[in-house]
């Protein structure tokens, strides 16, 4: 069994924009956690998948996909799930609403994948910067610097990204492209 999850990945220039400030975080506030996986907006959280059925996942999200439209998304600067985690906001699309919603119910029927917290909260998307490893003392620090920081990127997402643990950090599996779109 290994460890999966379904994101959206940002265009280069972002994810590196994104690493800087991960860094930054590394670098002032001891929290390094977020440089475990690239930039990410995270649609399915971790679930355990058998790894000799990954043919089986794949099949599923590449079908998924073929069905969706490109996302428009708009990055629009920071959020705070106190007293923990900091992130890029993400605006909340009718789009990106409906994809995650569809996806969830995607892979429950079809693969069995529940995400039980997921069907108690609404979806918030965001891209996380910091958190688990960062202190509550050190939260309260860096919030009142990135609270009203300006950041602000649109970019338009046209695959899914399956990724994968290898027991140290979130790594790309495969992507799969919206192709409705043509």
């Amino acid at each position: 069994m290994s460890l999966f999850f379904i994101a959206l990945l940002p265009p280069q220039d972002i994810q590196e924009y994104a690493n800087q400030i991960k860094q930054y975080f590394a670098e002032n506030y001891a929290s390094r956690h977020a440089q475990k996986s690239p930039p990410h907006v995270t649609l399915q959280p971790p679930f355990k998948w058998v790894d000799n059925n990954l043919s089986v996942l794949e099949a599923s999200l590449r079908e998924f996909a073929k069905e969706q439209k490109s996302v428009p998304m708009t990055l629009s600067g920071f959020a705070a799930f106190p007293p923990r985690v900091i992130y890029i906001d993400v605006v909340k699309t009718p789009e990106l609403l409906n994809l995650q919603a569809d996806l969830m119910n995607q892979v429950e029927a079809n693969l069995g994948i529940v995400d039980e917290v997921g069907k108690k909260r609404p979806f918030a998307p965001h891209m996380t910067v910091a958190f688990r490893d960062l202190t509550r003392q050190n939260f309260k620090a860096a919030w009142p610097e990135f609270e009203n920081r300006q950041l602000y990127f649109e970019f338009t997402a046209d695959k899914l990204t399956l990724l994968i643990h290898d027991g140290k950090r979130w790594n790309i599996k495969s992507e799969f492209a919206f192709v409705a779109d043509e």
